[in-house]
């Protein structure tokens, strides 16, 4: 099982798209996929439909109550977000493991739900690095951050990579002295244009960048995924859709096989 968060400082870079389409990407090839959704704007769960008010991810980090898993296909499941997610981050602020909460969810919970019944889980996160985006950091095994060409976008980079170095450090065992953060930092250079200096000057700027392990082209065809509530595996099942796009969909696809390899 690998556990994959997608993650940015920086808001509208396209980080919900991306783990969307991945991991329905995923399910479409034969994986079976778990959506956590910890963002409190729940993007993700209602890409899906999901309006929960109970049970959702807030449970988790209140340390009461059950956690519903959605099966939304045979390969795909979720774990709905919660919009008072925010509120509880603060409810929490004092807990001296409040860090910690989603990694104790796992250790207790693996059995009782039959966690290893997925080959990925794919978290999605809040644009920030608030007390849940740490918390999914903490449990990954790697991380996914798109990039997008703004004035902004390159320097969210190092700001990231900054944090994530804080966290490295914070979160310890105490006994041993190793981190329990292990992941691995990736970037996805994300809505880039064939046309536009800001794209060009972006991947300039990545080019030697070894962490960097695929660029998404900017196309409303995928932009519109999360809209619409078809995933670009879904779109490509469409003939007429597949034909038209065909080198957009081997693009994505591509780089999707890259990020996999990565992870």
């Amino acid at each position: 099982m690998k556990i994959v968060t997608f993650s940015a400082i920086k808001g509208g870079v396209g980080k919900t798209t991306l783990a969307y389409n991945y991991g329905e990407w995923l399910a479409k090839s034969g994986k079976n996929v778990l959506f956590i959704d910890l963002d409190h704007q729940c993007n993700l769960s209602q890409i899906y439909d999901i309006y929960d008010n109970e049970e959702t991810v807030g449970n988790i980090f209140k340390g009461s109550g059950r956690v519903k898993i959605h099966e939304i296909s045979d390969k795909v499941s979720l774990i709905s977000g919660d919009m008072r997610l925010d509120a509880i981050e603060r409810d929490i602020e004092n807990k001296t493991n409040k860090n910690m909460l989603l990694y104790l969810w796992f250790a207790d919970n693996y059995e009782r739900v039959n966690l290893e019944q997925y080959d990925f889980i794919i978290i999605d996160t809040h644009p920030d690095f608030s007390t849940a985006t740490k918390n999914a950091l903490i449990v990954s095994n790697s991380i996914i951050s798109p990039i997008t060409p703004s004035e902004h976008g390159y320097n969210a980079k190092f700001n990231l990579e900054e944090r994530v170095k804080d966290l490295k450090i914070e979160a310890i065992d105490y006994n041993t002295r190793k981190s329990y953060f292990t992941a691995n930092l990736y970037y996805v250079a994300n809505m880039v244009k064939h046309n536009t200096s800001s794209s060009r000057q972006l991947l300039e700027a990545l080019k030697d960048e070894d962490n960097v392990v695929a660029v998404i082209p900017e196309k409303e065809l995928f932009n519109r995924t999360t809209l619409d509530k078809k995933s670009i595996a879904d779109l490509k099942l469409d003939t007429k859709v597949y034909q038209k796009q065909k080198k957009f969909f081997d693009d994505i696809a591509k780089s999707f096989d890259i990020i996999s390899e990565k992870i």
